[in-house]
């Protein structure tokens, strides 16, 4: 768990998050990094977005 700055309707706040750590694995010669980064931010915002009806909202790189 780790703290983080939470949106309120009053205001910021700080408070307790879980979180996840992520990591990507790839051949350099297939996947240039900056798509592979770019791979992992879907992921990141699907994740974010999955309480909010969003998750997999748009997969498109």
């Amino acid at each position: 768990k780790m703290s983080a700055v939470i949106q309120t309707p009053s205001g910021d706040a700080i408070g307790i998050r879980n979180i996840v750590y992520l990591s990507l694995s790839y051949d350099h010669r297939v996947i240039d990094g900056a798509l592979g980064g770019l791979f992992l931010k879907k992921i990141k915002e699907n994740l974010e977005g999955f309480l909010n009806n969003k998750f997999i909202e748009d997969l498109s790189l």
